[in-house]
């Protein structure tokens, strides 16, 4: 079969064969992930990571190619039409993502990115004559062999595979990069589960110790805390204009956003035919617009967006306590007058960790005499099962 070859950073050269997989890469619902940044407001902080779910996605798929391979190889029986349909499910994993990825998860929509997949996916099977039917039921995790949903999402899938070497990549911290391809070599398929041969046992460590790292040095930096909750509190900020009747100048299929209530009983179909055309460029152009605006707030929020000016963010050990959020409150009104909405300029919330979460599935070792054991009895690591809190207050710098 006649095959497209991309040229991956990360990989190399990665081939997608002609067919439904590839016809899906051309489709625009994909295209558009190009326009929407794998790592949000993570180029703030780490130059380089201006990496797209595009790439993202493809990275996800080539490893997902090479699993199945793995798998066959040792006996696995998987159909061609598993196989295609599996690779499509991880293929548009991340399809329903709104522009800066997570950073505006629920800000726009009030869905999350796995349900606004799922329907873009229903959508597309519409298009192609119901050839997705297969991949939404491994997707959904309704398909009898396990295995093939937990490659897709899973506590060792191909996505959390990809992103941990692909953001490594992009922002330079190399202690995100995993030993991929020994894990994906190691897989293997246990009474309709996927595990991980004994010999694997150590790939699995790292992993483990690696995503740890990246969230709390690069997905939950504090630099980048602040700027995806500025973005989120300009959105709201803009929204609260929209919804009093101020003619905002705004890109127009973010605009229908915010000038309407998207919640549940708006009609789907309405709502997918704006948010396949917006990605970050309606954003970004929204903020410079912004950034002129006659509202104060509005205008404050845009300006340290577009210029790096950005919020102070302290991390705290317990909820920022009322006595100290009433003070820096009156300080921002004592600079900036009553102009300032102190809630889109002052605010606090909690972020929280756990690299290995035991509770929802766990990893499983694959022993040489058929014996299986969940990794937390058999590592002699920590394995990080702890959820990890840390309380943070957010206000702009130029305060005493």
């Amino acid at each position: 079969m006649r095959s497209k070859i991309f040229n991956d950073p990360v990989y190399g050269f990665v081939s997608v064969p002609h067919g439904l997989v590839l016809d899906l890469i051309d489709h625009p619902y994909f295209q558009r992930m190009r326009r929407i940044r794998q790592l949000g407001l993570a180029s703030f902080v780490y130059p380089g990571a201006l990496h797209t779910r595009f790439h993202h996605a493809l990275g996800a798929l080539h490893l997902m190619q090479q699993s199945i391979e793995v798998l066959r190889s040792k006996g696995v029986a998987i159909s061609e039409e598993e196989a295609e349909a599996t690779s499509v499910a991880i293929l548009l994993h991340d399809i329903g993502h709104g522009p800066f990825s997570h950073a505006l998860e629920h800000a726009l929509v009030n869905m999350h990115h796995e349900e606004l997949s799922n329907l873009m996916m229903e959508e597309l099977n519409g298009h192609f004559d119901g050839r997705l039917s297969l991949a939404i039921e491994i997707f959904m995790n309704r398909y009898p062999q396990k295995f093939l949903h937990q490659l897709v999402s899973g506590q060792l899938d191909m996505d959390r595979m990809d992103y941990l070497n692909r953001d490594s990549f992009f922002t330079g911290v190399s202690e995100g990069v995993i030993g991929y391809d020994r894990i994906i070599k190691m897989l293997a398929v246990h009474r309709g589960e996927l595990v991980v041969e004994e010999k694997g046992i150590y790939s699995i460590e790292k992993f483990l110790i690696a995503r740890r790292l990246m969230y709390w040095q690069v997905y939950l930096h504090k630099t980048g805390v602040a700027a995806e909750q500025m973005l989120i509190h300009t959105l709201q900020r803009a929204r609260e204009l929209a919804m009093e009747g101020v003619e905002l100048e705004v890109p127009r299929h973010l605009g229908w956003f915010l000038y309407h209530k998207t919640d549940k009983t708006l009609d789907t179909r309405e709502l997918l035919k704006h948010f396949v055309l917006l990605d970050d460029n309606d954003v970004t152009a929204a903020i410079k617009y912004w950034s002129e605006d006659a509202d104060f707030t509005l205008s404050f929020l845009s300006k340290g967006l577009l210029d790096r000016r950005l919020m102070r963010l302290e991390w705290l050990n317990a909820p920022a306590e009322p006595e100290k959020i009433e003070a820096i409150g009156q300080q921002i009104s004592g600079l900036y007058g009553p102009s300032a909405k102190l809630e889109h300029l002052v605010y606090h919330g909690s972020v929280s960790n756990r690299a290995y979460d035991e509770t929802n599935e766990q990893i499983k070792i694959l022993f040489k005499n058929g014996e299986v054991c969940p990794i937390s009895e058999c590592s002699e690591v920590p394995l990080y099962t702890k959820l990890v809190t840390k309380h943070y207050i957010c206000y702009p710098k130029n305060l005493s």
